[in-house]
C-alpha cells in the first residue's frame, strides 16, 4: 500500500508538471515530439498526431521533448516555425514556467477541495490550566469555552492561540462560556521565549492553558475555501523558500533533507490516515516541487529561466559550449543533493530515526 500510494502521488504530480509544459508548448504552436511519465526505457507508448505519449521505466520524473530543443538540430524553414529554440524569449519563458506554476496551481485546487470537504479542528475548550499562569490567576477553569477575544468571535482553538501568541504583555478581554453562563475576563498573556519550527528562538504570548481535545470538522463555503486555499498555498510556498534559505544558512540541519524513501514512507502514512490527509500531503509536495524547480540551477526549470533572462539581456543566447558546461555543473549539483537525500533516508531506516 505504501509503495502504491507513493507511485500514485509522484505519478500525479509529475503528470501535472509535464502537462503544464505540454499545454503551453501546444498553445505557443511548438511541436511536441514526446510526453513521458518517467525516464529511461519505454514501457508503453502510443503516438497521436505529432506526439508520442510514453510511460517510462524510472518513475522519478518525466519530460516533454519539443522540436528544436537540442542545440545543433538541422531543421527546415518550415520546421523552424514550430521549433522551441526558434521561438521568442517570452514564449519559451511561458513554456518553461508553466510546469512549476501548474504544480502550485494544482496544490491550490487540492486545498480548495479540502476546505470545502472540511478540515479537523479543535473547539476552544480549556483543558489543563497551568499552576500560577495568567489563566489560573483570573479564574479560568477546565471546561470553559472561549467564545470571543477583543471583540473577535472564536470558533476554534487555532484562532484563539493566534491572537494570544501575538499579544505578549497586552491585556485582552475574553468572553467565556461556562455551562449556561457568559463570563468576561481580562487576561494578560505572559511573554515567553519558545523555539519555532526552524529551531530559532522567538517571543510569543502565553496564558497557560491546554486544549480539552474536543474536535469537530470545520467546513467552508466555496468563496471561503477559495480564499483559504490560495492563502494556504502561498503560506507553504513562502515556508518552502524560507526553509531553503535556512538550509543554506545551516540554521536547519542538512539531516532533515529527505529523498524518495522518505516520500514513500510519508505517502503511505498519510494514505493510511485517510484521503484528506493524503491529498494535503500531495498538495504540500506539489508546492515543494514547483518551488524547487524554480531554483536557478541548470537542468531545472529555474535554470532555463535564468538562461532566458541572460539571453534577453545580451540579446543573444549563450554559446552552446557555455550552456553544455552549465548543464553538466547543474546536473552534478542535483546528483549530489539527491545522493545526500538518499543517504539521509537510508540512515533513518537503519537507525529508526523518525521522519523530520
Amino acid at each position: 500500500m505504501t509503495f502504491i500510494s507513493a507511485i500514485v502521488l509522484l505519478g500525479i504530480l509529475i503528470f501535472v508538471h509535464e502537462l503544464g509544459h505540454f499545454l503551453f508548448a501546444k498553445l505557443m504552436k511548438v511541436r511536441v515530439l514526446k510526453f513521458s511519465l518517467g525516464f529511461g526505457p519505454k514501457l508503453v507508448g502510443k503516438k497521436y498526431g505529432d506526439t508520442e505519449y510514453l510511460i517510462s521505466a524510472v518513475p522519478l520524473g518525466g519530460y516533454v521533448k519539443m522540436l528544436g530543443e537540442e542545440p545543433g538540430e538541422e531543421l527546415t524553414a518550415e520546421d523552424r516555425a514550430r521549433a522551441y529554440n526558434y521561438q521568442p524569449v517570452w514564449k519559451r519563458f511561458l513554456i518553461v514556467l508553466s510546469g512549476p506554476v501548474f504544480n502550485i496551481f494544482f496544490a491550490s485546487v487540492l486545498f480548495i477541495i479540502i476546505f470545502i470537504y472540511g478540515v479537523p479542528a479543535l473547539f476552544p475548550d480549556v483543558g489543563e490550566v497551568m499552576k500560577d499562569s495568567p489563566a489560573e490567576q483570573v479564574g479560568l477553569m477546565k471546561g470553559d469555552r472561549i467564545i470571543e477575544i477583543q471583540g473577535t468571535k472564536i470558533t476554534e482553538w487555532s484562532e484563539m492561540t493566534g491572537i494570544i501568541y501575538e499579544s505578549p504583555n497586552k491585556s485582552l478581554n475574553f468572553k467565556i462560556q461556562r455551562d449556561d453562563e457568559i463570563i468576561e475576563l481580562t487576561i494578560t498573556p505572559e511573554k515567553k521565549t519558545v523555539t519555532n519550527i526552524f529551531g530559532e528562538e522567538e517571543e510569543i504570548g502565553l496564558i497557560g492553558i491546554r486544549p480539552l481535545g474536543n474536535k469537530f470538522t470545520k467546513k467552508y463555503s466555496v468563496p471561503e475555501a477559495f480564499y483559504f486555499g490560495i492563502k494556504r498555498t502561498v503560506e507553504i510556498a513562502v515556508l518552502t523558500v524560507v526553509s531553503i534559505i535556512k538550509l543554506i544558512q545551516r540554521i536547519i540541519p542538512a539531516e532533515t533533507i529527505g529523498g524518495p524513501i522518505l516520500i514513500l514512507q510519508m505517502a503511505g502514512e498519510q494514505a493510511a490516515r485517510g484521503m484528506m490527509n493524503f491529498f494535503t500531503f500531495m498538495a504540500v509536495i506539489s508546492i515543494n516541487l514547483g518551488v524547487i524547480n524554480l531554483l536557478p540551477i541548470p537542468v531545472l526549470d529555474g535554470g532555463h529561466i535564468m538562461f532566458l533572462g541572460i539571453e534577453l539581456f545580451r540579446r543573444k543566447p549563450l554559446s552552446e559550449r557555455a550552456m553544455a558546461t552549465a548543464q553538466k555543473v547543474g546536473l552534478a549539483v542535483i546528483i549530489v543533493i539527491m545522493a545526500f537525500a538518499l543517504y539521509n533516508d537510508i540512515i533513518r531506516v537503519v537507525t529508526g530515526r523518525g521522519t523530520p
